[in-house]
């Protein structure tokens, strides 16, 4: 337990932001499954630059690195030509 009330409050914010995070990973993750799972090119193609949103947002926000959305991304749009 922290000692100091300054630390009593980052544990406090440190919990709001990871109970935050992990909604938004889960969401993120819920896109990409729900992309994967998609039969025709057709729907690929239409589905792409939301899911593509999505990864840019949570990029934004903090919860994945740059670099890793950039790899996903790539993988989709390979997934889609």
């Amino acid at each position: 337990m922290p000692n100091h009330k300054s630390a009593w409050k980052r544990m406090r914010q440190n919990e709001i932001r990871r109970l935050r995070n992990r909604n938004h990973r889960s969401q993120l993750r819920k896109a990409i499954k729900d992309f994967r799972s998609l039969e025709s090119a057709d729907a690929k193609k239409e589905q792409y630059p939301r899911v593509s949103s999505v990864i840019d947002k949570s990029v934004k926000k903090g919860i994945i690195h740059h670099r890793t959305a950039a790899r996903i991304k790539s993988r989709l749009s390979r997934n889609v030509a």
